[in-house]
């Protein structure tokens, strides 16, 4: 009975040790391959600038919507400019963060329908790696930095009565929400190899779910904040630490300590869509040609 329960415990270990080990070579894949993609996009800097500039207006012109809502009413859903470009800046930087890092899965469903994803199949490194760090776009850092200009205008004129859990929440938050865009970026890939071609419906809940989060959830309606709250979870990215910080009202008047819980939730979305990865990669049968 000893010996079966050591026997087990030693081939849980190394399971264990396996797993580690994978996670491991999967991030240094990764930062090989957008290394690879970094060097290959400064050897053309004035490219890499202008790409990078434009990334940077087309994204402010949604803050430049908000501004012309404001220059009509006084407040949106009883939320301030100030208060509404707090929301911005946490949606914007979260989501930049995650785009910067894994944008590229949106592209499976493409390589899905063409068979090039047999390609990565072969090589001996993990599959999700090798897809994120495909053709990655430095650019995309004109995203993170004009949510950051909004960020930083929004505590400069918020007027916050700070404290030292309202600063630790802070980070905590704009980490958390790039970990669940992260996590909806891989579970929309893997439905694409269910669906193969839908890459707009990926995009209502990554593109879509950032532009939803840059306005207050009392502008929606309640069905679509439960559905924020509970089914995907984006309302933890920026509407519950910023109720907290900005001491408002939360959505569907839920308990305060529900402000620093973004950490579990994004955990939790990961391990989700590292299951939801799995099975769609197992389910993958190429294109048969």
């Amino acid at each position: 009975m000893a010996e079966a329960t050591e026997a087990t415990e030693a081939a849980e270990a190394a399971g264990a040790g396996v797993r580690r080990g994978r996670v491991v070579e999967g991030v240094r894949a990764y930062g090989l391959i957008a290394g690879m993609w970094i060097r290959s996009t400064m050897a053309y800097r004035t490219s890499f600038a202008l790409t990078t500039f434009g990334n940077f207006a087309m994204t402010a012109l949604d803050f430049v919507a908000i501004l012309l809502m404001f220059s009509r009413v006084d407040a949106l859903g009883g939320w301030s400019l100030p208060e509404v470009a707090f929301l911005y800046g946490l949606s914007a930087v979260s989501f930049g963060l995650a785009d910067l890092a894994i944008g590229s899965m949106e592209r499976l469903g493409r390589r899905v329908r063409d068979g090039t994803l047999d390609t990565l199949l072969v090589r001996p490194v993990p599959v999700l790696a090798q897809v994120a760090a495909d053709r990655f776009g430095l650019r995309r850092l004109g995203r993170v930095v004009q949510g950051l200009l909004v960020l930083g205008y929004a505590l400069a004129v918020v007027g916050v009565d700070w404290t030292a859990a309202k600063l630790l929440l802070l980070p905590v938050a704009l980490l958390s929400g790039a970990g669940i865009f992260c996590a909806v970026f891989v579970a929309a890939a893997a439905f694409q190899f269910v669906a193969q071609d839908a890459s707009e419906v990926s995009n209502a809940f990554t593109y879509g779910g950032t532009t939803m989060l840059q306005y207050p959830p009392a502008v929606f309606a309640l069905d679509l904040v439960r559905g924020a709250t509970f089914v995907v979870p984006l309302a933890f990215v920026n509407w519950l630490p910023a109720s907290f910080v900005l001491e408002r009202p939360y959505p569907l008047d839920l308990p305060g300590w529900v402000a620093f819980t973004p950490p579990l939730v994004a955990a939790a979305c990961c391990a989700l869509a590292g299951l939801a990865w799995r099975a769609g990669l197992r389910s993958y049968r190429s294109t048969g040609s």
